[in-house]
């Protein structure tokens, strides 16, 4: 669910908003409402006795879960960066006009 939410809506945020700023903390508060939804998903899954997020031992920490939302949360913001340099690029490009006689 995150890596869909960070996949679709990173790069236009950054795109879209002027700011990146403000991109930036669009990002973080549609992640901040993601993550903790998605958590308590994989949550109840666990309980119910599915073992293939976490570990069935509730003493062991989940280095690898960790890791793999750091890395997608890290994607997010780079691809809001990156939507707001195409932005500023096709923005500091003079507009051409089209050669149509050949």
């Amino acid at each position: 669910m995150e890596l869909i939410v960070t996949v679709l809506l990173a790069f236009p945020l950054g795109f879209a908003v002027r700011s990146r700023t403000v991109a930036y903390v669009a990002f973080i508060a549609v992640h901040s409402f993601v993550f903790p939804f998605q958590n308590m998903q994989l949550l109840r899954e666990w309980t119910a006795g599915d073992t293939s997020a976490f570990a069935a031992d509730a003493g062991t920490v989940p280095w690898s879960y960790l890791l793999v939302n750091a890395v997608i949360y890290a994607a997010g913001l780079g691809l809001v960066a990156l939507g707001h340099r195409v932005r500023s690029r096709r923005a500091a490009r003079p507009a051409q006009a089209a050669d149509l006689a050949g």
